[in-house]
């Protein structure tokens, strides 16, 4: 079977990906940018800002807000310790008291209790997060530059967690030999995989655990 050819910045089937956290990646970065391909002009630089819903009880649903959308992603398997998420659901505010019950809620794997009314903006919503107390929403900006190496999509970033500046690098791809070679072209071999939601948790505190460096 033929391998799938990945294009940045656009879907394909689920992908595995590797990432991790810390202060310093600049000599990983630094090969990663010079082994790329040319890449998309819109994805050489990129900005956002987001939140993300942290649970207490839940470590298997990332959910993240940006630009009035949630999406939340479910984990489905680790492959020689690179992870595969799928998505789980896709939504907009105001979002419908049915959704909130039916799909969102249940990926907080959290007890709630809604007020009496039909739909919900993205500020009740945040206000019912953070009156929680299993629950906290936090604030993450980010700047990413992105690459392509050995058919994986690849990218550097700066995050800002609550404030608290952290960088980020990371290779995906649907073929996960291809995510092992890139690791070992960018000198990544052996440097812990963790996600954003855990890599958030230790941030703020709710894991108390060291980022990768």
């Amino acid at each position: 079977m033929s391998k799938q050819e990945l294009k940045i910045g656009e879907q394909s089937k689920p992908r595995f990906e590797f990432r991790t956290f810390g202060q310093d990646f600049e000599s990983a970065r630094f090969r990663m940018a010079r082994l790329s391909v040319p890449v998309p002009e819109k994805v050489w630089e990129r900005h956002s800002a987001e939140v993300y819903i942290l649970s207490r009880t839940n470590d298997i649903n990332n959910t993240k807000i940006r630009d009035g959308k949630m999406d939340i992603k479910t984990y489905v398997q680790t492959v020689d310790g690179l992870e595969q998420w799928n998505p789980l659901m896709k939504g907009e505010f105001p979002m419908k008291r049915e959704v909130l019950e039916q799909e969102v809620i249940p990926a907080f794997q959290v007890e709630m209790q809604l007020p009496d009314q039909a739909e919900f903006t993205l500020e009740a919503f945040l206000e019912l997060v953070n009156a929680h107390p299993e629950l906290q929403a936090v604030d993450v900006v980010k700047q990413r530059f992105g690459y392509m190496v050995n058919n994986t999509i690849c990218e550097f970033g700066y995050v800002l967690i609550n404030g608290a500046k952290v960088c980020t690098i990371n290779s995906e791809s649907t073929e996960v030999e291809d995510i092992k070679k890139t690791l070992a072209y960018t000198g990544l071999e052996g440097v812990e995989n963790i996600n954003y939601l855990q890599a958030i948790k230790r941030v703020t505190g709710m894991i108390r655990k060291p980022l990768a460096n």
